[in-house]
């Protein structure tokens, strides 16, 4: 079975930062998938990671007859201005990583999130 990336990016996540003793790195989980859950040691290594879990998850409800779980309502999507400065430096932040702005963005959203909910 395909499943298409449309639906895979559709499903909330949270990253939190694992700690030493659990090995350090960034956990990826999915509300809407109950288990669905991976990690990686940057927040954008657990985003790829989360992706793949998802599709996995998703392969297995098809191949066990399970009704595949629908995303949560929130859209994933709002514009936010930045300056241009910001802008600048983030774009030239993203390319040193190697990933889109959008993927580092997210993933410093989604980091910052997750020092708040455990600090």
């Amino acid at each position: 079975m395909k499943i298409e990336a449309t639906l895979i990016n559709s499903y909330a996540f949270t990253i939190r930062r694992l700690s030493e003793e659990d090995g350090g790195g960034f956990a990826i989980e999915y509300p809407d998938l109950p288990g669905c859950l991976s990690d990686g040691d940057t927040p954008e290594e657990a985003l790829v990671n989360g992706r793949d879990a998802v599709k996995a998850y998703l392969k297995s409800c098809a191949a066990h007859g399970d009704p595949i779980p629908k995303p949560s309502d929130a859209s994933g999507q709002w514009r936010q201005r930045v300056p241009r400065s910001l802008h600048a430096r983030l774009t030239a932040r993203a390319r040193q990583e190697g990933v889109s702005l959008n993927a580092l963005v997210t993933a410093m959203i989604a980091e910052g999130l997750g020092k708040r909910s455990v600090g």
